[in-house]
């Protein structure tokens, strides 16, 4: 059978590029370092793995297919309406139910170009137009955004902070995005982690989304939280989108170990506060002595660091990338990011950090 015979994938899917995740391994026989994926190095709360474990003897039961103490859950911590909150197989579900509900091929939708790669994948796959914006410093430039927006644009996606550079642009820049926004276009805030900021002028969105009809709030729990492998996120929407939203999920798309364990996690208050405290200590410690070694260190506000290494061919992100996996130190290429000479590196277990700074030291010499 020749190909123009079998079935052929809509227009504009061929065209999209496949995400790769992180790698997740290092040669036999060395200790691996999982530093590709900003993951939490102290896991999840030990409570949350103790309700994932009590659904195991009713596996057989669907879940509420509205996760309704789940959002209730969230709703009590935040202060937020449970009506107003969606939950999701990971944040990045939500990412593409907003983009397949509110997207028809013409449209367009803006993200920054170092933005998380899947925004330009959801857009393609809705049949819309990625508009890519350049970013000024490696940081969102609200300018450029609002220049880019036409009478076509439908969706902004933001991550703020960004992965991978770990940069945030200031809430009053933010509002000044949203003023500028037609009504009719979506300001979609990925708010991943948002958790480990700590500056005073940073916002993660609620007050925004709570004062307009056109604003959408993502997080995730697969970060501060620890709990990636179990693909659990939320949003915080206007009515009328999370009526929208709720009319496209599948009917069970979160499962029951996630819902008990992020009802259970969200509560744990302790530890959230270990995971920040351990992000506050280590985040500078990792900065500082990376740049101590002559490498440039974009400063982040996130739970991870971008290092960008010398031009010249035996010391190049590529090189070091290979020299630290077979140390068993794994972190993350992002050529695919823009940062065809740099590697992310999340903050990891103190044995980690104190590990990858000094291979990179010896790598250096």
């Amino acid at each position: 059978m020749t190909a123009a015979n079998r079935p052929q994938p809509k227009t504009g899917v061929m065209d999209i590029a496949a995400y790769v995740p992180g790698k997740s391994a290092a040669p036999a026989g060395v200790k691996l370092h999982k530093l590709s994926s900003n993951e939490n190095p102290l896991g999840a709360s030990p409570k949350a793995q103790e309700a994932m474990r009590a659904v195991a003897d009713r596996m057989e039961f669907y879940p509420d297919g509205s996760a309704t103490r789940l959002r209730e859950a969230i709703g009590e911590i935040y202060g937020l309406n449970p009506g107003n909150i969606i939950c999701s197989n990971g944040s990045d579900e939500i990412i593409g139910l907003i983009a397949q509900t509110y997207l028809s091929p013409g449209d367009e939708a803006i993200f920054t170009e170092h933005g998380f790669l899947v925004y330009e994948i959801y857009i393609r796959a809705a049949g819309a137009r990625p508009v890519k914006v350049k970013e000024t410093n490696a940081t969102a430039n609200v300018d450029a955004i609002l220049a880019a927006v036409t009478p076509k644009t439908k969706i902004v996606f933001l991550a703020n902070p960004n992965n991978p550079t770990g940069t945030y642009i200031p809430f009053d820049e933010v509002r000044r995005l949203h003023a500028g926004l037609p009504s009719n276009v979506i300001l979609m805030l990925d708010a991943a982690y948002a958790e480990y900021v700590r500056r005073n002028d940073y916002e993660a969105g609620v007050e925004l989304v709570s004062n307009n009809e056109n604003v959408v709030m993502t997080r995730t729990f697969s970060k501060v939280h620890g709990m990636g492998g179990m693909r659990l996120g939320w949003c915080y929407a206007p009515a009328h989108i999370a009526d929208a939203l709720n009319r496209m999920r599948g009917p069970f798309n979160v499962n029951a170990a996630a819902i008990e364990a992020g009802v259970a996690a969200i509560r744990d208050r302790a530890h959230i506060d270990a995971s920040c405290s351990h992000n506050e200590k280590w985040l500078p410690f990792v900065s500082a002595e990376l740049t101590k070694l002559g490498l440039n260190v974009t400063p982040s506000v996130g739970n991870f660091v971008l290092i960008h290494f010398p031009a010249d061919a035996a010391h190049s992100a590529a090189k070091a990338d290979e020299y630290l996996t077979a140390r068993g130190y794994v972190l993350r290429r992002v050529s695919a990011y823009g940062f065809p000479n740099a590697l992310r590196m999340t903050i990891g277990t103190e044995e980690a950090n104190r590990g990858v700074v000094a291979a990179l030291k010896e790598f250096l010499k």
